[in-house]
């Protein structure tokens, strides 16, 4: 095994600590315990058939408490090995910058000589830009052939599938979408496609490549294997789903329709479909791919918002803090609240107090947060901080049953014909996305998700600013803002969307606010007239 030159002892925080590039720590217990992990993996996967023909690859962060992990050492399988047969000898050792400090000795014919990964540029992207601590490279035939369906599409989307909660920052009834790059020659030429995926989805965990395979990561090598395999049956049943002509797309995995609204011709499928005595078949052509709506005056009327709601959540805050008060979740609350009310106390907010640190005590703590949020309530404040502990609150009353949402009597058909159709439906609202799942999973009803393909909130922007309907369409993957309809009870919001390049309805509901004279845009009563 060639090594680097054995580098002196480090000082840190007064203690002495070894140069993680010494020959004493390249071949310590860490590394080597590392190196025979990524054999073990390689083995497994190469039976998933992942890896098989020398293809494929495996990279994993050398964990030590002690350093930084953008500092931690990285391990890395070798090229044009046979995956199956590796062991810790054959592996690669390379500092945090990519440098190799540790490369296998050659072994006689057949063997040829070693060679890191090809794979190692875009290894070391999703370890700068991910902060990742394992990363893998399938060529699994799924990961391959799932690129094939649509050689057009330059997103994997899919919904409503029990393993899309293995994945990051998912959960069931969210849209999983995973980037696709086209292929190259040679592995390293994808290093700044990969990298300008990485950029444009700040959310993804894996980058699909076209008739390749894809790249996974995660913070551990626990989490890229995780990730990694539920990837592999998500495309899976995409591939199976599309063979019986049915779209993984859309929350019911109804029959696939073409771009003009007809059903697919995939295996000849015919399929006809009965909403609320309506018969739906191929000769109806929706006008759009995707429907946005808004919850408060659109699909729910306003004063379940503001005499149901937010009493609710005004009434159960102190009740809600002191019961969960330890929590991460409520501390994550607790710590977007402080932040929050420092600005406003700075800005000369109205109804802002501060609040004492944590040595004051709980109930000194809770007693400020209370009154902070009732001011915030009392506002009608469009803000993150209020609106996540609002959700978790909601949450509460939903699941014990001291709350149940109320939709508009159109609502629940209208949700069920556009998804017959093959529209997508998504919900934008100033609510948290957990509130929007909460309010569409516990109506008057009954549960409503089934035909939703995702939520957005005030992450993604101000309701009524232009570029956040930017970025949802940028999000929709259509070709043209046009394919998108966005329905709203709000003038502003309208406004905002049509800038966008959105179509746009506006609710008139019961309640609702008025609307400017000669505001220019059709309205609409019920959903049944769209």
């Amino acid at each position: 095994m060639a090594v680097a030159s054995a580098a002196p002892l480090l000082a840190m925080n007064g203690a002495v600590k070894m140069a993680t590039n010494s020959q004493a720590y390249l071949e310590g217990t860490k590394v080597k315990e590392t190196k025979t992990l990524i054999a073990e993996l390689c083995r497994h996967f190469y039976n998933q058939g992942w890896v098989s023909g020398t293809g494929g690859s495996i990279t994993i962060k050398v964990h030590d408490d002690s350093i930084p992990k953008p500092q931690q050492l990285i391990v890395m399988s070798p090229s044009g090995v046979q995956k199956e047969r590796m062991v810790e000898e054959d592996m690669y050792v390379l500092s945090s910058n990519g440098s190799v400090l540790s490369a296998p000795l050659a072994k006689p014919y057949p063997y040829k000589p070693p060679k890191c990964s090809d794979c190692a540029p875009l290894f070391l992207k999703a370890y700068e830009m991910r902060n990742a601590g394992a990363v893998i490279h399938s060529h699994g035939m799924e990961s391959c052939i799932v690129t094939m369906l649509n050689p057009l599409l330059k997103e994997f989307r899919i919904t409503h599938m029990e393993m899309i909660k293995g994945i990051q920052g998912h959960g069931y009834y969210d849209e999983l979408v995973v980037p696709i790059v086209e292929n190259t020659a040679h592995e390293r030429e994808l290093t700044e496609s990969l990298t300008e995926a990485i950029k444009a989805y700040p959310k993804t965990t894996a980058v699909l490549v076209r008739n390749h395979g894809i790249y996974v990561w995660g913070d551990s090598w626990i989490s890229a294997k995780t990730q990694a395999e539920c990837y592999h049956y998500l495309f899976d049943a995409a591939i199976k789903l599309n063979q019986l002509g049915l779209d993984w797309t859309t929350p019911t995995h109804g029959p696939i329709h073409n771009s003009n609204g007809a059903l697919s011709s995939t295996r000849n499928v015919k399929t006809s479909a009965k909403v609320g005595g309506l018969s739906l078949s191929g000769d109806i052509e929706p006008l759009w791919r995707c429907v946005v709506l808004d919850i408060e005056g659109t699909t729910t009327p306003i004063s379940f918002v503001t005499d149901v709601l937010f009493p609710y959540a005004r009434d159960n805050v102190g009740r809600h803090l002191d019961a969960t008060y330890d929590s991460a979740e409520t501390q994550e609350d607790i710590k977007l609240l402080r932040a929050q009310v420092q600005a406003d106390l700075e800005n000369g907010v109205v109804g802002a107090v501060p609040i004492p640190s944590d040595d004051a005590g709980k109930e000194e703590v809770i007693a400020a947060l209370v009154t902070n949020v009732e001011a915030m309530i009392k506002a009608d404040r469009k803000i993150t901080a209020l609106k996540e502990l609002q959700g978790h609150i909601w949450q509460t009353g939903f699941q014990n049953n001291e709350l149940e949402a109320v939709v508009f009597d159109d609502v629940p058909e209208a949700l069920e014909r556009w998804t017959a159709l093959g529209l997508k439906v998504y919900i934008y609202s100033s609510g948290s996305r957990l509130a929007q799942r909460l309010i569409f999973g516990y109506t008057n009803y009954g549960d409503l998700r089934k035909y939703l393909c995702g939520f957005f909130d005030t992450t993604v922007g101000n309701k009524r600013e232009t570029k956040s309907y930017t970025e949802i369409t940028a999000s929709l993957g259509v070709d043209n803002p046009s394919e998108i309809l966005f329905v709203t009870d709000v003038y502003q919001e309208a406004i905002a969307a049509k800038a966008a390049g959105l179509e746009v309805i506006i609710s008139v509901r019961p309640g609702n606010g008025p609307l400017p004279e000669n505001h220019g845009f059709r309205t609409i009563t019920s959903f049944s007239e769209i």
